[in-house]
C-alpha cells in the first residue's frame, strides 16, 4: 500500500532497512499501518523474519569495529547533522507522528524538538566520554580506566513517542562507538523509517544503523539476543514485556537497560498555587493524551484545597477540544487503537462502581476514531484498580488527604516508581517529600520532567538504568580497567 499523496512526507520508505540499503521483507508480507483518528489504513510497512533480524545483526557487527575506531569528533558531527535535519524536517516529521499515532499536534511537534535533542546532545557528550587515571594506593601501578563500546545494540522502542524512544536510544549509542538494529513498534513504524532516511542523509555509515519492523516482535527480539555478538538491549516498555526480555537475556547475559512502566503520584498540598498546580497538573496528565509512561495517573490533594483543585481541574479539562491528531486545533486526539480505549474505559467503570463521582467525561464520544473524552474523577476509593494499574489515557481520578506522611504512603504504595509530582508552596517540604518519594525522577512544582540532560529513569519495577544526561552514553559502555606502571 503506498502513502496518500498529501502525506506529510512523500517518497518515505517503508521497507526494511538493513546494512544501510531498504530492502523487502524475505517474506514479502506487509503490516498495515493504521491512522487511529479514522482507523483508516494510511500506509504498509514490511514485516521482518528471523533472517532479516539475522542479516540486521549480520550488518551491525560488520561495521561495529570501523564504526568504534572512528574519531569522537568524528561521531559528534554526524550526530549533530542528525539534529540539524529533524529541525529542518520538524513540520513534516510532526503531521506524520500525528498521523500514526493520533497524538495532537501540538504533542507531536513537541516530541519532534525534544526528539532531535537527544541528538544534539550526545553530539557534544561524544567528545567528554572521560576516564580516569590514578596511583594505586599501594604505589605499585597506575590504574587506567577507559569507557569502551559495548558492542551491537538492540534497542526496542514503543508506539507512544515514536520519535522520541528512538533518538533517545540511538544518539547515545552512536556517541559510544556502537552499532545497533532499531525494532519500533508496529503501530508506529512509519516515524523510525523516517528517522532512519536522516540518519543516512547525516552520513552515518552503512550497517551503524539498521531498522526492522515485525509482526513476530518476540521471536525476532529473542533470535537478536541469542546472538553472542549482541551485548546490549535497551528496552523501552510494558514491565510485563520488560520481565520477559530479561530472562530472555539473561541467557547470553546481554547486559540490559529498562525503562518500564509507571504510575506516577501527583502531590498537593493545602500551600501550593492553586493555578501552578491546575497547569502542571494539564501537563503531567494530558501529554499525549494521558498515553505516557511519565503521566500522572493518581492526584492526592490535601483537603484544604481539594474541593477547589477538583472543579478547577474539571473545567479545563471539559475544555479541552478532542479531534484528529493532525487538526491543529486539537487538544486531545485518539488513543492508540480499540484495546487502549476498553481498557481505559474498564478502569472508569470500575472506579464509578465502587462510588467514584464523575465531574466530566467518563465515555467514549459518539464518532469514529479511537477516542476517549478527557475525564475528572472524585472520591476515587483506595481500591480502584485506576490507582494500581496504570491508566495509558485521559483519565485523572483524585484522591484527599489530611497529612504528608498519609500522602507519601499512598503515593509509594506500588511496585512502579518512575515518576512523581509534588506540588507545595514551601520547599523546605517539597524537598522532604521528594526525598522520601520512590521515584527515580522528581518534578518538584513542575509537571514536566523529561529533559535530553538529565538522567530518565526509575527504581522499583519502573526499570533499570538511565537514558540522557551523562548517564546515558555509559550505558552503552564497558569499563575497561588497565594495570600499568613506568
Amino acid at each position: 500500500m503506498s502513502i496518500a499523496p498529501d502525506f506529510p512526507i512523500r517518497d518515505l520508505p517503508t521497507d526494511l532497512f538493513i546494512g544501510g540499503r531498504w530492502r523487502p521483507s524475505s517474506s514479502g508480507r506487509r503490516i498495515e499501518v493504521i491512522d487511529p483518528s479514522t482507523e483508516s489504513a494510511i500506509a504498509s510497512v514490511a514485516d521482518a523474519t528471523l533472517q532479516d533480524a539475522q542479516a540486521a545483526v549480520d550488518a551491525a557487527a560488520a561495521a561495529g569495529a570501523a564504526f568504534a575506531r572512528k574519531p569522537p569528533r568524528e561521531r559528534g558531527e554526524i550526530l549533530r547533522r542528525c539534529f540539524e535535519l529533524m529541525i529542518r524536517d520538524k513540520d513534516r516529521l510532526a503531521e506524520l507522528i500525528s498521523r500514526e499515532n493520533g497524538k495532537a499536534l501540538h504533542d507531536a511537534q513537541g516530541e519532534v524538538a525534544y526528539a532531535a535533542e537527544f541528538f544534539r546532545w550526545f553530539a557534544e557528550e561524544a567528545v567528554r566520554l572521560d576516564g580516569q587515571l590514578a596511583l594505586a594506593p599501594s604505589g605499585a601501578n597506575r590504574i587506567l580506566v577507559q569507557h569502551a563500546p559495548i558492542g551491537v545494540c538492540v534497542l526496542v522502542t514503543p508506539w507512544n513517542f515514536p520519535a522520541a524512544m528512538a533518538t533517545r536510544k540511538i544518539a547515545p549509542a552512536l556517541a559510544a562507538g556502537c552499532t545497533c538494529v532499531l525494532k519500533p513498534a508496529t503501530e508506529t513504524p512509519l516515524t523510525a523509517y523516517a528517522i532512519a532516511a536522516l540518519l543516512q542523509e547525516a552520513g552515518v555509515p552503512d550497517g551503524v544503523v539498521n531498522v526492522l519492523t515485525t509482526s513476530t516482535a518476540g521471536k525476532v527480539v529473542d533470535a537478536m539476543l541469542a546472538d553472542a555478538r549482541v551485548r546490549k538491549l535497551s528496552f523501552t516498555g510494558s514491565t510485563e514485556v520488560g520481565r520477559v526480555l530479561l530472562r530472555s537475556a539473561a541467557n547470553g547475559v546481554v547486559n540490559c537497560s529498562m525503562e518500564l512502566g509507571g504510575n506516577a503520584p501527583f502531590l498537593v498540598f493545602d500551600d501550593a498555587d492553586l493555578d501552578a498546580a491546575i497547569e502542571g497538573a494539564m501537563v503531567a496528565k494530558m501529554r499525549n493524551g494521558g498515553e505516557a509512561c511519565t503521566a500522572a495517573n493518581r492526584f492526592y490533594v490535601q483537603r484544604g484545597i481539594y474541593e477547589r483543585f477538583a472543579q478547577k481541574l474539571a473545567e479545563r479539562m471539559a475544555a479541552v477540544k478532542v479531534g484528529e491528531g493532525a487538526d491543529r486545533g486539537t487538544g486531545c486526539g485518539p488513543l492508540v487503537n480499540a484495546s487502549a480505549v476498553a481498557k481505559v474505559h474498564e478502569l472508569v467503570e470500575d472506579a464509578t462502581q465502587r462510588g467514584a463521582r464523575v465531574l466530566v467525561g467518563g465515555q467514549r464520544p459518539d464518532r469514529v476514531g479511537h477516542f476517549y473524552l478527557p475525564t475528572v474523577l472524585a472520591d476515587v476509593p483506595r481500591e480502584s484498580r485506576l490507582l494500581h494499574e496504570e491508566i495509558f489515557g485521559p483519565v485523572a481520578p483524585l484522591v484527599a488527604f489530611d497529612e504528608e506522611d498519609d500522602a507519601i504512603a499512598q503515593a509509594n504504595a506500588t511496585e512502579y516508581g518512575l515518576v512523581a509530582y509534588v506540588y507545595t508552596g514551601d520547599l523546605a517540604r517539597g524537598l522532604r517529600v521528594s526525598e522520601r518519594l520512590e521515584a527515580g525522577m522528581v518534578a518538584l512544582n513542575r509537571g514536566l520532567v523529561s529533559d535530553p540532560a538529565a538522567p530518565f529513569g526509575g527504581v522499583k519495577q519502573s526499570g533499570i538504568g538511565r537514558e540522557g544526561g551523562h548517564h546515558g552514553i555509559l550505558e552503552f559502555t564497558e569499563t575497561k580497567y588497565i594495570a600499568t606502571q613506568w
